[in-house]
């Protein structure tokens, strides 16, 4: 594979290595109160666009054709935003115990309390083969409830800055995610027909514009000189973050292929993937609100910004695996339909 190849293939994560090193030779910039002025392009503007683009890009017929799949979504958003919660917590309150930084902890929590992702989830389910359908539903759900429940955790698990009130936090989730998500929805009714046409790059746009957010994140975490990340922290942390997607990735294969539980092939695909992913699109911005005032801000957010490339990474290493093994069974299981009693 060629260099362009993989500049191509990788962009988004090259993406972020670039603008954390930009932010890092200029972080005025891009700073609070910079020329950027990302309290108001990023905060609003920015924000608002990726949402609005969401809700452009989701497909409301492939939502309403899985809706009726409800064990399998009541299992993935019990998982994804009960049980992995809790599961973090009892695990940091072991952590809180080592030489590891306070905020990357705190981080590991945030990434706990976030809804599964609109996108990588269901390109890995799509990728195996498993039910697309109940992985865009998921997302798209997830999503939505996000909204409410990861905010609410949020300050559950961690407590919030006084000075951003907590009708305040959901006011400016309900304008910069709510309403550009159903003017979206609305705005795709007209214009599907061209968009499915085109092929708009819905995903690049969300990405382009993410890069932004966590741009402005950094320049004002490298523009406080009182921040320093520790490198060792950091790496237990990555090991961390790989050792609790792979524990959790295990733990729902077992839990839905056990017998009895009801679950196709298919489905276990699906729920592997929407019950340990975490929505990064989501996470900045609702970091960036939850938190706004917080000067280790973009420590909280460095575990957000490991997990998800790491569960791109891990979920496409597991790809030709989980095909192999959903094949193997479907043929049991017709075999096992057509043979004689």
């Amino acid at each position: 594979m060629g260099i362009l190849a993989v500049i191509r293939k990788e962009w988004f994560i090259i993406g972020i290595v670039l603008v954390i090193l930009s932010a890092k030779l200029q972080p005025g910039f891009g700073a609070r109160g910079g020329p950027l002025k990302p309290e108001v392009t990023v905060t609003y503007f920015a924000v608002s666009l990726i949402f609005f683009n969401s809700g452009l890009s989701l497909k409301t017929e492939e939502l309403t054709s899985a809706l009726l799949h409800v064990r399998l979504h009541l299992f993935v958003q019990s998982f994804t935003l009960v049980f992995f919660p809790l599961a973090v917590w009892l695990l940091l309150r072991v952590l809180s115990f080592t030489a590891i930084d306070q905020w990357l902890l705190r981080g590991l929590q945030t990434v706990s309390c976030m809804p599964p992702p609109v996108s990588s989830a269901v390109i890995l389910t799509k990728a195996v083969g498993g039910n697309e359908a109940a992985a865009i539903f998921n997302s798209a759900f997830g999503s939505f409830l996000g909204i409410v429940v990861t905010p609410a955790l949020l300050l559950l698990f961690l407590g919030s800055s006084s000075s951003v009130p907590f009708s305040s936090i959901f006011s400016q989730l309900f304008m910069t995610v709510v309403v550009p998500l159903v003017l979206g929805q609305a705005c795709r009714g007209f214009l599907q027909d061209f968009l499915d046409r085109r092929r708009f790059p819905f995903g690049a746009v969300s990405s382009a514009v993410l890069l932004l957010i966590i741009y402005t994140c950094f320049c004002d975490t490298f523009s406080n000189p009182s921040i320093q990340l520790d490198p060792g922290s950091l790496l237990l942390v990555v090991l961390i973050i790989f050792s609790i997607q792979i524990s959790f990735m295990m733990l729902t294969f077992a839990f839905s292929t056990r017998s009895g539980s009801g679950f196709s092939p298919a489905d276990t695909v699906t729920i592997v993937f929407c019950s340990t992913h975490k929505s990064l699109t989501l996470g900045i911005p609702m970091l960036k609100i939850v938190f706004a005032g917080y000067q280790n801000l973009s420590l909280i957010s460095v575990p957000l910004l490991v997990y998800h490339p790491a569960q791109i990474l891990l979920g496409s290493v597991l790809v030709p695996s989980l095909r192999t093994w959903m094949t193997s069974r479907q043929k049991e299981v017709k075999l096992a339909a057509v043979q004689p009693v």
